[in-house]
């Protein structure tokens, strides 16, 4: 693509607000999500460390716990006690069984399970939206059904002129 040399104040200023606004959805998003995608990294990271077994020991008659101080006592964070939620929600059962219905080619199977859950609006899928483009869309509700509506007066039969293009208008020629 190639490069504008010859921008004005007006496409400079539109520009700078573009960056501040895609700047801003993203702060927003980090804000809003960022903690939830970082729990469920550090989950991850925890399940791909090594298995250590602890080491046995011959059974010793156990001493009494010592008793607990009566001092203030720190409550654990929040942050580190968040369980891992995946990024959506499990799929019911009776959806999950058209996977193992016919073929695809008979537009059974996969073919089947995809359009269903494709029908699913994205709040039943997603527990929130992963990418930019999914808060364009995300909590809309159903689509709205709109009737068609024609104005009889608009109607025009043809784009030319029935008495040719050098006579006089013909007020039924116009769209008004």
């Amino acid at each position: 693509m190639m490069r504008q040399l010859n921008m004005d104040t007006v496409q400079q200023n539109f520009w700078k607000e573009e960056f501040l606004r895609e700047k801003m959805l993203r702060c927003e998003w980090h804000r809003k999500y960022g903690s939830m995608v970082k729990a469920k990294q550090k989950a991850k990271a925890a399940a791909r460390l090594p298995l250590h077994l602890p080491t046995l020991h011959p059974k010793t008659p156990l001493s009494p716990p010592p008793a607990p101080k009566a001092g203030p006592s720190r409550a654990p964070s929040p942050a580190l006690e968040v369980p891992e939620q995946p990024e959506m929600y499990p799929v019911p059962p009776a959806t999950r069984a058209l996977l193992y219905e016919g073929i695809s080619h008979d537009s059974q199977g996969r073919y089947r399970y995809l359009n269903t859950r494709h029908r699913d609006i994205p709040e039943m899928r997603y527990r929130f939206p992963i990418t930019t483009s999914f808060t364009y869309g995300w909590q809309l509700g159903p689509p709205v059904k709109q009737d068609m509506v024609f104005c009889k007066m608009c109607h025009i039969e043809s784009f030319f002129r029935k008495n040719g293009a050098f006579s006089p208008l013909d007020p039924k020629d116009l769209a008004l």
